[in-house]
């Protein structure tokens, strides 16, 4: 089966997993094992309502009879979160994505697995291959409350519960997680962490304040966060430019056909107007589905997905998000 190709398959499973948060098992609708993927892969979710949505696998990578998501809904949701919430049921047939993986786990002598509500998910799945792999690790896992926590029970009662550290914000402050503490000793480890922007940004200054270098640690959220004018140094993301942005052109190598992109609308849609096929799906800079080669031209990085290495070589940008401080920006397409 082409990688390309979108696999259907049947909801067997759907289930609250807690306070705002659904788990869906996913099954082939012919009963075969679905395609094989290593912990922190996603997939992409071909929703009722026409929308496309990326969600993390949750289960152990080991087994192939069904894949697992756990999705939060979220209050400030296009339809995604409530779609999956409101309209989807056990039986109901959808269609996914092969599996893509740009949160996989590195070699390393250990790792350092940090979690943050609903970013449990990949490091749920991490925890597993790692057991698996008999590798040595830790799990920190941070939510609001117990109740607002996704499975708990099954870190309590996984082989590896040893390993596993829970925090609970309307807890007693001695028993939440001292990120200095936990991170004073820059070593081999590799740090994983998911969770919302705040969480990742506490965990990141933090590990670089430490000592820890960049190499080391690695990230995944699943939101853009909100912009303001004080970005952090940690903060992956360009700032807040949309007030004065104008327009530019995007040639295409291929044909040398240039594409003007208008001040109020994204390179992603002068793209697809063109007829130019771009691969969307999160749209906020921050799966980076979308990446595209530049050829030529200096673009304006608004995209949380590549790394500050990776910005400052100019060698690829987000069109859904992204726009060109040059007049012109070559790509190879």
């Amino acid at each position: 089966m082409p990688s390309s190709a979108l696999i259907q398959v049947q909801v067997q499973h759907k289930t609250r997993l807690a306070d705002d948060i659904v788990g869906l098992q996913l099954q082939a609708t012919d009963g075969s094992a679905l395609p094989a993927f290593s912990a922190g892969a996603h997939i992409d979710l071909h929703l009722p309502n026409g929308q496309i949505r990326q969600y993390s696998l949750a289960n152990d990578p080991q087994v192939s009879a069904f894949y697992e998501l756990g999705i939060l809904l979220d209050p400030t949701s296009r339809g995604g979160s409530c779609c999956v919430h409101q309209d989807i049921q056990a039986g109901d047939q959808l269609h996914i994505s092969q599996p893509r993986n740009l949160f996989a786990l590195v070699p390393a002598p250990r790792y350092r697995l940090f979690a943050g509500g609903i970013g449990i998910t990949p490091i749920l799945s991490m925890a597993h291959q790692l057991y698996a792999q008999g590798a040595e690790f830790e799990l920190h896992y941070c939510a609001r409350s117990r109740s607002r926590a996704a499975y708990v029970e099954r870190l309590q009662a996984a082989a590896f519960a040893e390993r596993v550290h829970l925090y609970f914000d309307d807890e007693p402050a001695s028993a939440r997680m001292d990120a200095a503490a936990l991170l004073a000793t820059p070593d081999q480890s590799h740090v994983y962490i998911c969770g919302p922007s705040g969480f990742i940004r506490h965990l990141t200054s933090t590990a670089a304040q430490q000592g820890w270098s960049s190499e080391q640690v690695h990230y995944e959220q699943f939101a853009a966060p909100t912009r303001s004018s004080d970005n952090s140094a940690s903060d992956n993301s360009a700032s807040d430019n949309s007030s004065s942005d104008r327009a530019f052109e995007i040639q295409l190598v291929s044909s040398g056909q240039v594409i003007s992109v208008a001040a109020n609308e994204s390179a992603a849609d002068a793209l697809t107007r063109a007829g130019v096929a771009v691969a969307l799906s999160c749209e906020q800079g921050i799966c980076g589905s979308c990446l595209l080669p530049i050829v030529d031209g200096e673009p304006d990085h608004r995209d949380y997905f590549q790394t500050q290495t990776e910005r400052a070589a100019n060698s690829h940008f987000t069109p859904c998000c992204s726009r060109a401080k040059s007049r012109r920006l070559v790509i190879n397409r």
